[in-house]
């Protein structure tokens, strides 16, 4: 059946609400009917008017109580109030029995009618939830459906026995109806729905968390479905300064141009929306599939890992993704892992979260682990000295397991992976040497890393070639590269095999170096990394007979490329340049004991050559007078003074400042003090032995008395009155001063005299003060500023100011005072 629109007109409400306005047409019903004139109840308000019959448009014997009509309203000339003219009698309505699609509309007491053109905006108009089922006496609840009709709206009255299913209505859900005439209210002929179905809910507000933030819009993820949504920043409500990925918020879901937007976004506290629920339950499993490190084209899963675990009786295989591991260690298949489950609220997806790497996960993998130490750290990666590899393997501190902090020297085990392009960070030499990285890096206990394997048997051979002496601080670079390639040889034989093994300087045991011929007992090590064999723990057995005789001395001096050798017999000097020195030359100290051979150069003049530094022997034979002498030092050991030709010193015996016979010899080893550079005239305590080689009688262990007065002091060095050669005051650093006490000027100190051999200067240490000098006096004020001072008052403008730059401290730390303090008032006391 087709719906008539005007129908719809004559018997719906029209746009005035009260119908006063001129030439409106208005409908009612005929309530009562006399000969000349009756009355009408009007249908869309509360009134009942007066009419004439000579106002009735047609045949009068046709009306009757009850009719539809419909009429104009005026006004009585002589009375002034409103009465119906030109009447027009309504034709029964025939009510359409097709469904019609329509909303919930507003309170159709409050709106009668609307007329919206496009979309509709419908306003609160469900029957309130306190009112559903229940109403005042003799009043059903209503509430109004809305539907559209050439452009018009028209609304519906509804009651819950009208809505089909039992169920509540709210304002803005879709619905579809049968228009019928309320027949409770036939008096006014009013129309109103029923058999109301549901079609579809109208959309609440929605939560989702924003992921995405461009110039203009973002993306948020949504809480109710596995989706996200574009917004446009014009329908934020809120500081779009403060607005970030990861915020809370909440939004209403609209359609524009065919496409679900989000308007009207607002923010929500942090922790309000909740996509996925974790167990607190612990489970273990196995790694089956690890997330690649460089994604393919076509991978599109966002949780590409697999792990297999038992849980309950059932088998499962959980998904997971980059951020479900507790850190950053690369994983492997089989890795033993323990993991939470993560249910998703939204679709239930359950996948393995917050993985961790059990310690026992090696015992499941079939990885080759290797061992090495730190050898290099920088900001974020560092590099592993690799026990069975040649070049240093890069790492990240991020493959570290057990957030264990490494530092250099560490010993770490770590497995090694083809270098992918995720590492490709740094320069591009860097990326040509390293191949490889170490990545699940484990630190190990202090002695587990071996570089080296030393055989136990001990071989005993020959040495077939020696040792190329050379020193660095002589030689260039170049060279020193090629005479450290120079090693020694020794033969030897093994099963009744004759092999030859190298030995370097670094790996001889006891005193002096093996020369070639010497029987020698060594053990082998053998490097790891290449199996290239070596001696070591060299220990010379024999001396070959034909070898030149090494002779036994004590370093006297030291300059920059040469020194000088204290004889054993302590009388003569012997010149050796550092290049034949055998060793280390920067742990050479004055009075070691070395062993040389002695050799003529030009001129006949003799060096020492090939010196070897020994165990040290006693410098002088232990036939040691028990008395203490006192002498003065009349001649110094040449160091002190090259000018003179006899190498020894002498000291000569006093007794209260008066000279007494005989006179000692002393040599290096002689000193106390083997750096104290003892000078002419000075006192000493010493005393008398006998050389056992020569039967000699010298001075040993001589130290000498010097005392003197604190001349100056400065910051961190100062001046001590003592004549040293030409200077008449010698130099000290404040570090030489024992007990760490602050000199002043004039202490008495005792001292001893240093001599640079380098630099052929002077120097004091192990300054002791005897006695302390003179305190000094405070330079009185002078009596102007005496005066000024006490001529100031506090309203003195030209007074000087104090300004605290510093609140003072109590001792338990705590800042200003306990007590309040208060002004002091000039010439009062407290």
């Amino acid at each position: 059946m087709s719906f008539d629109p005007g129908m719809l007109h004559n018997n719906g409400h029209t746009a005035y609400a009260n119908g006063t306005g001129p030439g409106i047409r208005e409908t009612g019903l005929v309530e009562k009917l006399l000969t000349s004139y009756g009355f009408i109840q009007c249908s869309e308000r509360q009134a009942r008017l007066f009419f004439h019959c000579s106002q009735y448009n047609g045949n009068l014997q046709e009306l009757k109580i009850g009719d539809d009509v419909e009429f104009e309203v005026s006004s009585d000339r002589r009375t002034g109030k409103p009465i119906a003219v030109k009447l027009l009698k309504i034709k029964p309505e025939v009510l359409p029995e097709e469904r019609i699609s329509g909303q919930v509309g507003p309170d159709l007491h409050a709106y009668p009618f609307t007329v919206l053109h496009g979309y509709i905006h419908p306003v609160v108009s469900s029957i309130p939830v306190h009112l559903d089922g229940k109403s005042a006496p003799g009043q059903a609840p209503t509430g109004s459906v809305c539907y559209e009709r050439n452009g018009e709206v028209f609304y519906l009255t509804y009651t819950p026995d009208d809505v089909e299913g039992n169920i509540h209505l709210d304002t803005g859900d879709k619905v579809s109806f049968y228009m019928d005439t309320n027949k409770q209210h036939f008096s006014t002929g009013a129309v109103s729905a029923r058999n109301i179905q549901l079609v579809k809910k109208k959309q609440m507000r929605c939560q989702g968390v924003v992921c995405a933030t461009k110039e203009a819009f973002g993306f948020i993820e949504r809480a109710d479905v596995v989706k996200e949504i574009f917004f446009h920043y014009s329908e934020f409500k809120g500081d779009l300064e403060a607005l970030q990925a990861g915020d809370d918020v909440e939004f209403t879901i609209k359609d524009r141009n065919g496409k679900e937007v989000a308007t009207e976004v607002r923010l929500l506290p942090q922790g309000t929306v909740i996509f996925e629920d974790i167990s607190i339950e612990q489970f273990e499993g196995t790694v089956v599939k690890v997330i690649p490190k460089v994604p393919t084209k076509n991978q599109n899963d966002p949780l590409p890992g697999r792990i297999s675990s038992r849980i309950g009786f059932n088998d499962k295989e959980l998904p997971f993704g980059e951020k479900d591991t507790k850190s950053k260690v690369t994983l492997l298949e089989g890795d033993h892992i323990q993991f939470n489950i993560s249910t998703d609220r939204r679709d239930k997806l359950e996948r393995a979260t917050n993985i961790d790497i059990l310690p026992d996960t090696f015992d499941f993998t079939k990885e080759t682990r290797e061992m090495g130490v730190i050898a290099a750290i920088r900001d974020g990666f560092g590099f592993i000295k690799c026990v069975d590899r040649d070049a240093r393997m890069f790492f990240h501190f991020s493959e570290v397991l057990e957030e264990s902090q490494l530092h250099i020297s560490d010993e770490v085990e770590f497995t090694v992976v083809p270098v992918g392009p995720v590492y490709k960070l740094f320069t591009k030499d860097m990326l040509s040497a390293q191949r490889n990285h170490a990545v699940r890096i484990k630190k190990l206990p202090k002695g587990s890393v071996s570089f080296n394997t030393q055989s136990e048997q001990r071989f005993m051979g020959v040495v077939e070639k020696e040792v190329v002496a050379t020193n660095a601080k002589n030689a260039s670079p170049t060279k020193v590269k090629e005479k450290e390639a120079e090693e020694g040889v020794i033969a030897y034989e093994d099963c009744g095999v004759k092999l030859t093994v190298p030995y370097h300087n670094k790996d001889i045991e006891g005193g002096g170096y093996p020369q070639a011929g010497d029987k020698v007992e060594f053990s082998i090590n053998e490097v790891k990394r290449t199996g290239l064999q070596s001696a070591v723990s060299v220990r010379v057995l024999n001396r070959n007979a034909s070898n030149a005789k090494r002779l036994i001395g004590f370093v006297a001096t030291l300059k920059d490329n040469f020194g000088f050798i204290e004889t054993a017999n302590h009388d003569q000097e012997i010149f050796f340049h550092y290049s034949e020195m055998c060793g280390d030359l920067e742990n050479l100290e004055l009075g070691d004991t070395v062993e040389y051979t002695l050799s003529k150069g030009k001129g006949n003049k003799v060096s020492a050559e090939k010196v070897t530094k020994v165990a040290a022997v006693n410098g002088i034979s232990e036939d040691v007078e028990a008395t203490v002498m006192m002498g003065k030092v009349i001649r110094p050991l040449r160091s002190v003074d090259p000018s003179q030709t006899e190498y020894q010193g002498l000291i000569e015996i006093t007794e209260e400042g008066a000279t007494k016979g005989p006179n000692y010899p002393f040599g290096i080893m002689g000193m106390s003090n083997k750096a104290d550079g003892l000078q002419k005239g000075e006192l000493v305590k010493f005393h008398v032995c006998t050389v056992a080689q020569t039967g000699q009688k010298m001075a040993s262990n001589v130290v000498p008395q010097r005392r003197a007065m604190v001349e100056c002091v400065k910051d961190q060095f100062g001046f001590i009155t003592y004549e040293v050669g030409e200077s008449k005051k010698l130099f000290f650093h404040v570090k030489e001063v024992q007990d760490g006490l602050e000199l002043q000027t004039g202490d008495e100190v005792e001292f001893s005299v240093v001599l640079n051999q380098r630099t052929g200067k002077c120097s004091a240490c192990n300054v002791r003060r005897v006695s302390e000098g003179p305190k000094p006096v405070a330079t009185p004020r002078p009596d102007r500023l005496v005066n000024r001072l006490k001529s100031i008052t506090l309203d003195d403008a030209s007074a000087p100011r104090l300004v605290i730059v510093r609140q003072p401290r109590g001792p338990d730390n705590s800042k200003g005072f306990n007590v309040e303090r208060k002004t002091r008032q000039p010439g009062v006391i407290d």
